[in-house]
């Protein structure tokens, strides 16, 4: 019989519409996986194998009475943490939540169920997502199932902050998984494990019940093993909410249904400022590879030019932390989740120690960066200036578009580095989203495609970008890459 883990979820889905194998079958499969990997891999942290069994025990019944199955039926997906999952731990993998249970589901997740979905647990991620290496969980480490062919075993960074869901992906622990991209929080993962994942056009999948870091640019979408998969999961998870005021009232498309990977009369921009000096050579011709891919598929090669690129980066972390400090503001031992009271103390001693006791260093890092940027005197020199230059930057992109269909470009200026490796120099940590900001603070869909493997054997993505509301245009140039690049590495067993 099949690997069942190593379907994705159209199979997945299909195999269980047709009888091929029961959704419990499948639950089964991912349950033992997860099982296995937990103490090497660390990508998940809870897993609640019951509730996956639970939800595919109804789907074996819905389609024993015929009746229909959902979008996603029968396939058991990875939750990263940052969903609020009605009485199942929520903490952001941050200790200031450890042990908080919502009572309310997030309305992405609240789509995914009623779409035929099970939940196989909660994945690790960067603390409050804030970091491009999930080295910043309260919970530990995630480790890459991924290893650099030198014979060394050094462990590697999945990427971050959906670091869970990318190792979860590659390591066969799940068919899918959720993500939240702020500034590269999906991409930039999927990237360094050899997976597929989208940020959507902002407003596309509801905030309401993810965890807030900068609500300007936090924007849920999926993450998974294939350019379909990840069209298919989309359309489970968009759709107006009236709950967020930032929820785009649009109908969502159908996807799938619309994938194609002929590009021709299509026009694909290249930004000459993304060809930075220094570039890393495997990046630079993948890339290149990239290009022809795309002309193969019909496409048509164009020069454009983003001239605000070289201030994504500072305007990025001054308006991310800038909105942070306002939304972790509400974590201060009165109303969620950690209270440390010492002895003797006043309310302001327990608003200290409760923030000094659950934060992490790098949260407690861009509280102080966000409040200095925010406070009277440098409010216009800073923040002000921050939000001018982000509208320069997304009128570069509309400036482009006027040019070009969609916009490619390499998703991370390496491949994945070793855990422990730039942990001491956050700046160099910064610069993995360099890349993957300008998309960010346009709003604008993009997505990473794997397109092969570096000399060390390590994965590498290409990024597309696309006008408003055009995932189609990403989705179907990832399709044609997807389709030429061939990609079927994945990582040696050795969990």
């Amino acid at each position: 019989m099949t690997d069942l883990t190593e379907l994705g979820v159209a199979d997945i889905r299909d195999g269980v519409a047709k009888g091929d194998f029961t959704a419990v079958e499948v639950a089964e499969a991912f349950n033992a996986n997860v099982a296995a990997a937990q103490d090497a891999l660390n990508a998940f942290i809870v897993a609640t194998p019951e509730a996956a069994i639970a939800s595919a025990q109804a789907i074996d019944a819905k389609r024993a009475k015929g009746e229909a199955l959902g979008k996603m039926g029968g396939v058991p997906i990875g939750m990263k943490d940052l969903f609020a999952t009605f009485d199942v731990q929520t903490t952001a993998a941050s200790h200031m939540l450890e042990g908080f249970k919502p009572q309310y589901e997030s309305t992405v997740s609240q789509k995914l169920w009623d779409a035929g979905c099970g939940m196989l647990g909660k994945l690790n991620l960067d603390q409050f997502a804030m970091g491009s290496s999930n080295e910043t969980s309260y919970f530990g480490n995630v480790i890459s199932p991924w290893k650099r062919n030198d014979g060394g075993n050094a462990p590697l960074a999945p990427g971050g902050s959906s670091g869970g869901s990318s190792a979860a992906l590659a390591a066969r622990l799940c068919p899918a998984a959720t993500g939240t991209d702020t500034g590269g929080s999906i991409r930039q993962p999927a990237a360094f494990t050899g997976t597929t994942g989208i940020k959507p056009t902002y407003g596309r999948c509801s905030r309401w019940g993810v965890v807030a870091f900068a609500s300007s640019l936090d924007q849920a979408g999926p993450m998974a093993r294939s350019v379909q998969d990840c069209a298919i999961m989309l359309e489970a998870m968009a759709g107006f909410d009236p709950k967020d005021a930032t929820s785009l009232d649009m109908p969502v498309p159908d996807w799938e249904a619309a994938l194609s990977g002929d590009l021709k009369g299509k026009k694909v921009g290249i930004p000459k400022e993304y060809r930075v000096e220094g570039l890393d050579e495997d990046v630079a011709k993948s890339w290149d590879d990239g290009i022809a891919w795309l002309k193969d598929a019909g496409a048509e090669i164009v020069e454009i030019s983003l001239p605000h690129t070289k201030y994504a980066l500072p305007t990025y972390y001054i308006i991310a932390p800038a909105e942070a400090s306002s939304n972790l503001a509400r974590y201060d031992g009165v109303r969620y989740g950690l209270r440390d009271l010492p002895e003797g103390a006043n309310l302001q001693d327990m608003y200290a120690a409760t923030r000094a006791a659950g934060f992490g260093p790098e949260v407690k890092r861009r509280i102080l960066i966000g409040t200095y940027v925010l406070s009277a005197g440098f409010y216009d020199a800073y923040y002000t200036q921050a939000q001018k230059v982000r509208t320069l930057i997304a009128q570069d992109f509309a400036k482009a578009f006027e040019h070009c269909d969609v916009i490619l470009a390499p998703t991370a200026p390496s491949a994945a580095f070793g855990l422990g490796e730039n942990v001491d120099d956050p700046l160099k940590m910064y610069l993995n989203d360099v890349f993957a900001v300008p998309a960010s603070l346009a709003g604008l869909p993009a997505m990473s495609v794997p397109a092969g493997l570096n000399r060390e054997g390590l994965p590498l993505g290409l990024q597309v970008i696309g006008k408003a509301f055009d995932e189609q245009g990403v989705l179907n140039a990832g399709l044609a890459i997807e389709a030429r690049a061939q990609f079927a590495a994945k990582p040696e067993k050795w969990w």
